[in-house]
């Protein structure tokens, strides 16, 4: 059973268990400078994904001058490809759509594929961020299955 929860950075407890998922993820096993993982942390509103009652990943938005901005997905290793990752994306994405403004995120380039899935289209070429090439892409759902999401209602 897994559950998200919504969050500011004020609720350091919460923000600090974040942070260890994104330092175990990002820092650890792909090698980005910790100083690059911890920035617009308080500008941002902050999700962990628990799955057993233990929190198993994280991902936040911001807003920025192109519109809202998901950044920050990380899921811990030993419970990747069990789908909780689509469960944390949908809530995101519901969560961020109440603002009526452009969603976008930088995926990184093995995970393309898996964004485009819930209707992310990549918009021109790779780009270098922490060392690892990314691609922008914009939430733009065509199909009835994306569309659905939109309607979706989220457990708070």
């Amino acid at each position: 059973m897994s559950k998200v929860i919504k969050f500011k950075y004020s609720d350091r407890e919460l923000h600090r268990k974040a942070v260890e998922i994104r330092m175990k993820v990002f820092v650890e096993e792909q090698q980005v400078e910790a100083n690059i993982e911890v920035e617009h942390e308080e500008e941002a509103t902050h999700f962990l994904l628990y799955y057993h009652k233990k929190p198993v990943a994280t991902a936040r938005y911001r807003f920025t001058a192109k519109g809202v901005k998901l950044e920050r997905f990380a899921m811990l290793k030993e419970f990747r490809g069990k789908g909780l990752g689509n469960n944390l994306l949908r809530y995101v994405l519901n969560d961020s759509r109440k603002h009526q403004q452009k969603i976008y995120l930088n995926a990184q380039e093995q995970v393309v594929g898996y964004y485009a899935k819930f209707g992310f289209k990549s918009k021109g070429d790779p780009f270098d961020e922490a060392n690892i090439q990314h691609y922008l892409m914009e939430y733009q759902p065509e199909n009835l299955k994306d569309k659905a999401l939109e309607k979706a209602i989220c457990r708070r």
